[in-house]
């Protein structure tokens, strides 16, 4: 089957992809928008006439990123805190057209939830999924009242770096590496996707990740030595080449947008593009672009749906 292509490459911003559409009526929630890529998006969207909810940790910096951005709303969402979800979820009212599951973690050291979950996969993946689920409802309506709901699970290059381990995912019985534990829970937002677009597109929900390629943003503060070497030492081979917030927040953006995208889902963007394969034994420096196996399998996705519905019900 071909790959979806669209006409946006990794030069895009987020507002040239945006630029011709009408928004208008289009509510969306953006997770981490109190910075870096997830105020970009929200600030494209808005743009073009979404009415866009920023979901942010830190209530100061979103209100800051809300004043530069006409008639957005702010509500507080600690991913990694399961009341905070709970609550925002039951606090939702309406329809919801757009979810931008775009807030990321990284640690530079081993850090658990109270719950003892490893606290990346805990932020990046299982806030996200039951962000999601407690929102379903919504999503179901906003797809009958446009024909669609769309959402976006950011993932990041780093997915090729290691699946999910199902056998250890909070890293109870091995060394913890936070560059692992960072590339599982990427891998995890891309089977999500396909989880999520598997269970409720017949609602006319679907699900897709984007990965918005090398960005410095905020995401680096907690970086160790050893992983700030290790960034470097792969933009000098030339694995990957830096882009500015809006190059990064554009792929996303396509991802919400987009027609080529429209009533499908399970896919991964890369530089606007759908990703091609490559193999799960495949040397990221062999291959700076693309996705996994491992992040696609169906298999593999509903493996996760399950241990994700157990630890989050």
């Amino acid at each position: 089957m071909a790959l979806i292509s669209t006409p946006f490459t990794a030069a895009t911003t987020a507002a040239e992809v945006v630029a011709g559409h009408d928004l208008s009526g289009v509510r969306v929630v953006v997770t981490g928008a109190s910075s870096g890529l997830g105020a970009e998006t929200a600030r494209a969207l808005a743009s073009a006439g979404a009415e866009v909810t920023l979901a942010v940790r830190d209530r100061t910096a979103g209100e800051a990123v809300a004043a530069t951005i006409a008639g957005a709303a702010i509500r507080p969402l600690d991913l990694a805190d399961r009341a905070s979800v709970r609550r925002f979820t039951d606090d939702w009212t309406g329809p919801l057209h757009l979810l931008v599951a775009n807030a990321g973690l990284v640690t530079g050291g081993l850090a658990r939830t109270p719950e003892g979950w490893e606290l990346q996969f805990a932020t990046n993946h299982l806030g996200h999924f039951a962000l999601a689920r407690g929102l379903r409802d919504a999503l179901a309506d906003g797809a009958a009242d446009r024909g669609e709901a769309r959402i976006v699970a950011v993932s990041s290059t780093a997915h090729m770096r290691a699946g999910v381990d199902f056998d250890d995912p909070h890293f109870e019985r091995r060394d913890y590496d936070p560059q692992i534990a960072y590339a599982r829970s990427k891998t995890a937002n891309s089977l999500f996707a396909v989880g999520a677009t598997h269970r409720w597109a017949a609602e006319g929900i679907f699900a897709n990740a984007a990965n918005p390629g090398g960005v410095a943003t905020g995401l680096q503060r907690h970086f160790t030595q050893a992983q700030k070497q290790s960034l470097a030492a792969a933009e000098a081979a030339g694995i990957f080449t830096y882009k500015t917030v809006a190059q990064g927040a554009a792929t996303s953006v396509v991802a919400a947008v987009a027609p080529q995208f429209a009533r499908t889902g399970g896919h991964y963007l890369d530089d606007g593009q759908e990703a091609y394969p490559v193999p799960d034994d495949a040397d990221l420096a062999d291959h700076p672009h693309g996705v996994k196996a491992w992040a696609l399998d169906a298999a593999l996705a509903d493996r996760l749906w399950t241990l994700s519905a157990e630890l989050t019900s």
